[in-house]
């Protein structure tokens, strides 16, 4: 992956966390493709397509506050990015569920998200770039 792909795929996602910890999910969505396929790190699973990523959205933010903050990005397996983050999650009334730092993975195509993973804990996203 030359330099310029890389640099536009790491801004991409970091737009992409800005708005969704400002809520902007129409913007959001339009960084995703079509056909995404989005972890469910919620219920398990994935959800396929911009739409039912839009659903699931509306439905974790019913009950949940999530805010979710990278740290660090680098290039992965097969053209991933993988994405280090500190993620804090509140119930609706501010109690603490979760203050962790976690590991996505995303593939782009096409300038959009393609599909997104939240890897094991031991995966290690470690990497020299700080965002």
């Amino acid at each position: 992956m030359g330099r310029d792909t890389e640099s536009a795929e790491h801004d991409l996602l970091k737009r992409a966390y800005r708005n969704f910890n400002a809520r902007n999910i129409d913007q959001l969505l339009t960084s995703l493709h079509p056909n995404v396929e989005w972890a469910n790190g919620w219920e398990g699973g994935h959800v396929y397509g911009r739409e039912a990523v839009r659903a699931y959205w509306e439905r974790q933010f019913e009950v949940l506050d999530p805010h979710v903050e990278p740290i660090d990005i680098k290039s992965g397996e097969n053209g991933q990015q993988v994405v280090k983050v500190h993620q804090v999650v509140r119930n609706k009334h501010g109690e603490l569920l979760a203050d962790t730092v976690v590991c996505h993975a995303y593939r782009v195509a096409d300038g959009m998200i393609a599909r997104m993973d939240i890897l094991p804990d031991k995966s290690g996203a470690e990497s020299e770039e700080s965002i």
